[in-house]
């Protein structure tokens, strides 16, 4: 084991080393200035190069990009240029929004998916099962942020059972709390679930069963275990590595994939921060967040590799 986990380590360094070049680089082309987004397009350009100077945007190119990474191997993001503070407390209040809105919506998702796949494909060919498929077909068709629209429309303008937007805060000293924040984040939550459930509903069922097809579920029944036994004694961990596998990039997902519906509920999410930051040119903003959401998906990867080999110990053998 800490051979195969030392090989998933250095491959998780070595991609985080090469996102870090791309996202950087990539900044580095784009057009626009961010002291000229700051000083207004009345200020002089002596102003201008003034305030570049003063932000370190005169060096080159090779060596801010070493200082960014020296300053990353000691905790320190840097000073946003809009906010005027330091980014890494803008990202750490940012995700007490967004990573709790991916869990409860992967939780949703997984709950959802996972009953959905296997009671369709323990009805297969009937009527529960291609109720269930056509469902899921909806579902993955329908535009989650046009679905939260919907959510609002329903909920918040004719019943009135939640708020349009907005999010109260985990303290209940600043007029929030446990169960309004998740109150707030629940219907956002759905929003992004619903999407993502419809596909593993689909994969679940299909990787049900390809499994029942196999012969030591056969032979379990001859030995007089039950439908229900086999099913979820024998099928479903031998099915979970599929799951697994879109599970690990649906999280992933939902992790990066937040801005369109943090926007739409008005939440402050780290989605919302990149697209503030993005308008005001603030790129060192940007590009931390960005290569930590690249960050994010790389380690669910590497999380999904350690639990293909606790699913199944082969894997790790023959990777190693």
């Amino acid at each position: 084991m800490s051979l195969f986990l030392l090989k998933r380590l250095l491959t998780l360094a070595i991609t985080l080393l090469g996102a870090s070049a791309v996202v950087f680089g990539l900044l580095e082309v784009l057009p626009g200035n961010a002291a000229q987004m700051m000083m207004g397009p009345d200020a002089s350009p002596e102003a201008v190069q003034a305030l570049a100077a003063q932000l370190g945007l005169d060096q080159p190119a090779w060596r801010r990009y070493l200082q960014w990474m020296q300053g990353l191997l000691h905790g320190d993001m840097g000073l946003s240029h809009a906010y005027g503070s330091p980014v890494r407390d803008l990202v750490l209040e940012r995700l007490a929004v967004t990573v709790p809105l991916a869990l409860m919506a992967m939780a949703l998702t997984t709950a959802m998916a996972l009953a959905a796949g296997i009671y369709a494909a323990s009805r297969h060919n009937r009527w529960g099962d291609l109720g269930m498929m056509a469902l899921a077909q909806i579902g993955i068709a329908i535009p989650n942020f046009w679905f939260a629209i919907l959510l609002i429309l329903l909920f918040s303008v004719k019943l009135q059972w939640f708020s349009a937007g907005g999010f109260p805060g985990w303290s209940e000293a600043d007029g929030g709390g446990l169960l309004p924040a998740l109150r707030a984040l629940l219907l956002p939550a759905i929003s992004l679930a619903v999407v993502q459930a419809a596909i593993l509903a689909r994969m679940t069922r299909s990787a049900v069963l390809e499994v029942l097809r196999e012969d030591f579920v056969r032979t379990a029944r001859a030995k007089g275990l039950s439908h229900r036994a086999v099913l979820w004694g024998h099928v479903l961990r031998n099915a979970m590595i599929p799951v697994v596998t879109v599970m690990g990039l649906q999280f992933a997902h939902l992790l990066a994939g937040t801005i369109v519906v943090e926007n739409v509920f008005y939440l402050p999410g780290l989605g919302r921060l990149i697209f503030q930051s993005i308008a005001n040119r603030d790129l060192v903003v940007v590009r931390n967040c960005v290569l930590l959401l690249a960050a994010m998906v790389v380690v669910v990867n590497c999380i999904v590799d350690l639990l293909y080999a606790a699913i199944d110990p082969r894997i790790e053998a023959s990777d190693i």
